[in-house]
């Protein structure tokens, strides 16, 4: 058994075996080989942002976290390529573009010798240009929309004028090289889109955001038509 493979293996015998801890020795004899091997390959998964854990001490060992994890996906050498390819597309200042980088390096990784190569062949004729958007107004954007928490903002409109608004997010829609946060304003009392390289400053409260239709608070606007995944035109609407 190759690393790959290996490495592979070991996350879905720690998740079979979860939550109970296996210990290096027995992760070691169950693959056949070297407990530094096996410390050296949980270091390794650790590392890649695998969900899993160590526990020191008698009676410790090693687990992962399965609701963090997804079982084992077979996709053809063509779906393969089109992920590689669509995760490469994925720019420094597009949202979640940090988990879009790691998850393009364990599909490549996952692949054939040739099959990888030609993975990251097609992916470097992909280029995309950056919006200028801060690092940590998107990481508090991501965080809002994903944990579903009223986000607190500070925007700036076309015209330069700032203020500040607390807004429930509802989702993310890209347009023309931009992305914006759909939500609804509870300053304007309304459905609105923030351009994420507009907003001055956010941070996600723990206020639990009220659930909003996408759709819905799109009515009215030039995105109204907007389809998923394929991009949709928007101007900003405060």
């Amino acid at each position: 058994m190759n690393r790959t493979a290996r490495l592979y293996a070991l996350v879905e015998e720690l998740r079979a075996s979860a939550p109970r801890l296996l210990t290096v020795a027995a992760l070691a004899a169950r693959f056949e080989v070297g407990t530094r091997t096996v410390q050296r390959d949980l270091q390794a998964l650790m590392e890649s942002g695998v969900p899993v854990r160590t526990t020191p001490g008698r009676g410790g060992g090693w687990t992962i976290d399965p609701a963090t994890t997804l079982p084992p996906m077979h996709f053809t050498t063509d779906e393969a390529w089109a992920l590689a390819a669509a995760l490469a597309a994925a720019d420094a200042s597009a949202p979640y573009a940090g988990a879009a980088r790691t998850a393009y390096q364990k599909i490549t990784a996952s692949m054939t010798a040739p099959a990888s190569a030609a993975a990251r062949e097609l992916a470097a004729r992909i280029v995309a240009l950056p919006a200028r958007t801060d690092s940590t107004v998107r990481a508090a954007v991501e965080q809002a929309l994903t944990d579903n928490r009223v986000l607190r903002l500070s925007y700036v409109d076309a015209a330069g004028r700032e203020s500040d608004r607390e807004v429930e997010p509802a989702g993310l829609l890209t347009a023309d090289g931009r992305w914006y946060l759909i939500a609804w304003c509870r300053t304007r009392r309304a459905g609105r889109g923030f351009r994420l390289d507009r907003i001055a400053a956010a941070a996600p409260t723990d206020e639990r955001a009220n659930p909003h239709d996408l759709a819905e608070l799109l009515l009215g606007s030039v995105a109204a038509g907007a389809v998923r995944p394929r991009p949709a035109a928007l101007a900003s609407l405060p």
